[in-house]
């Protein structure tokens, strides 16, 4: 949807239906995404499935997010904003309830892949039924609402995941989830009008869906059982050229596309890519180290942490991030963006660093500085990212732009997942192949994961190159919403015209 001047628009409040349907939606989905890691030592105990393996849960679901989150929203656009948006909830309800009812690894890596199709189009319709639903000031309120759901749905998750399964088992998650969301159903369906883009040609880029499908699949599942099958092994090799091969076909299928998935042209933009990329590493960090922390926190060979003291164990790193939410952009204004992501990715390399050096003898509370700097890091240099790869494009690419953003927030997530676990798994099985005790192992495993998001963070740094020329908007209530919520979406600091 095209950006238009909040100067030339009367201001038009979003009306409490919507407002509802997609703000409790949008929080339920990102508790839920949050909630999950910590869920996974349970899950696996109760089904009797590896942990390595129910990391399917976890990548496959930010997978099928990464290839439907764009597609969504086209589909909202053509066919109709609430049908899609519907859709959405009703696919989330059938996933919760799959999962909870689901006895072995299949049924809960399955359901977890049905849910990301669900969680992206509830994001990306929700959206933009609020965008259509406002204009001007009032629909910058109703952005900086559902921001800021999304942020509390993101950092409330690992505890609201962690009380459940001492209360209710780890299917309560899911099936509370699933009630909330079936409310939102009829909430929907009295008080949200339908709404089209009448402009939008009807093509769905269905192949350049299916083409991110077939170059993330075979290179996440190369990074996962790489080290399993051997890095110069026939499947490993297979899978890698496949990825390649769809990642071509994707360029090639999108220069050809009616409307592509992706406007290429736009890849030109040197600000949004370098901040597109700056979010695809931030997600990518953020996602592998709650996956492995939540894995280490509660193994009895580390903290053997229940889930619930889990999930408050990550509250210093939630608390830090939303600490630093409202100094981000005032910051970023001050010192222009290029400096604050480069501060924010130093910042997260020294927290990084701090944790390789992870030892049995560590207490939790070595764990709580380190979470700290890097949280402040990653939150410094993610908001000013988020930012710049909607201000940085003209206002009638706004739309694609945040859909590139986002897209790039779910590959970082599958692709690090994968990889940390990877190394994390590599780095044990060698030192419990050479005598050393299970916390030893379990020590070193973690910090081989933390070597690897050191790497990262630090090649975030590298990233100024690319956003040099790009000042920061003035700070306003929507920027502070935005800065919260990168860590799930990126959403528009200007207002968006509607259909």
């Amino acid at each position: 949807m095209p950006a238009i001047d909040s100067s030339k628009q009367d201001s038009r409040a979003a009306g409490l239906g919507v407002l509802l349907a997609a703000c409790v939606s949008a929080l339920v989905v990102n508790a839920n995404t949050s909630a999950v890691t910590i869920l996974l030592p349970a899950i696996s105990q109760d089904t009797g499935a590896p942990v390595d393996t129910l990391q399917w849960a976890v990548t496959g679901y930010m997978l099928v997010g990464a290839a439907v989150i764009i597609t969504s929203g086209a589909l909202g656009d053509v066919f109709g904003r609430r049908r899609i948006f519907l859709t959405g909830l009703v696919l989330f309800v059938i996933s919760c309830v799959l999962i909870a009812f689901s006895t072995g690894a299949a049924g809960v890596i399955g359901g977890r892949m049905i849910q990301g199709a669900a969680g992206s189009t509830i994001l990306a319709c929700g959206m933009s039924l609020l965008s259509v639903d406002s204009a001007g000031a009032g629909q910058l309120r109703a952005i900086t609402f559902w921001g800021a759901a999304s942020a509390v749905g993101g950092a409330a998750g690992p505890l609201i995941g962690g009380v459940l399964v001492g209360v209710t088992g780890w299917q309560g998650l899911f099936w509370i989830d699933a009630a909330i969301a079936a409310l939102c159903v009829p909430l929907t369906l009295r008080t949200v009008r339908e709404s089209r883009d009448p402009d939008r040609p009807r093509e769905i880029d269905v192949l350049g869906t299916v083409l991110v499908a077939v170059a993330l699949v075979p290179l996440v599942l190369a990074l996962s059982e790489g080290g399993t099958w051997g890095w110069l092994s026939f499947p490993t090799i297979a899978c890698l050229l496949l990825a390649v091969m769809g990642g071509v076909g994707f360029v090639i299928a999108e220069r050809h596309a009616t409307t592509p998935l992706v406007d290429l042209a736009l890849l030109r933009n040197r600000v949004l890519v370098g901040s597109t990329l700056a979010i695809l590493l931030v997600a990518g960090v953020i996602n592998a180290l709650m996956y492995l922390l939540s894995l280490y926190f509660q193994n009895p060979d580390g903290f053997g942490m229940s889930a619930l003291e889990a999930g408050l164990a990550t509250l210093p790193a939630a608390a830090a991030m939303i600490a630093i939410t409202p100094l981000i952009t005032p910051l970023a204004v001050k010192i222009g963006a290029r400096a604050a992501v480069a501060i924010g990715f130093g910042l997260a390399t020294v927290g990084f660093a701090a944790l390789v050096f992870v030892d049995p003898s560590w207490s939790y509370g070595a764990f709580v500085l380190p979470l700290i700097v890097l949280s402040v890091g990653l939150g410094l240099a993610n908001g000013p990212a988020s930012s710049a790869s909607t201000a940085a494009v003209d206002p009638d690419q706004v739309g694609q732009a945040s859909g590139i953003s986002n897209m790039a927030r779910y590959v970082g997530g599958s692709l690090a997942v994968a990889a940390a676990a990877t190394v994390s798994t590599a780095v044990s099985s060698g030192r419990a192949a050479d005598g050393e005790p299970a916390d030893a192992v379990l020590a070193a495993g973690l910090a081989g994961g933390a070597l690897l998001m050191t790497l990262m963070s630090a090649a975030g740094v590298a990233l100024v190159l690319l956003l040099r020329r790009h000042r920061s908007e003035p700070a306003t209530a929507v920027h502070l919403a935005a800065a919260a919520a990168v860590t799930s979406h990126t959403i528009p600091t200007r207002p968006t015209g509607g259909a």
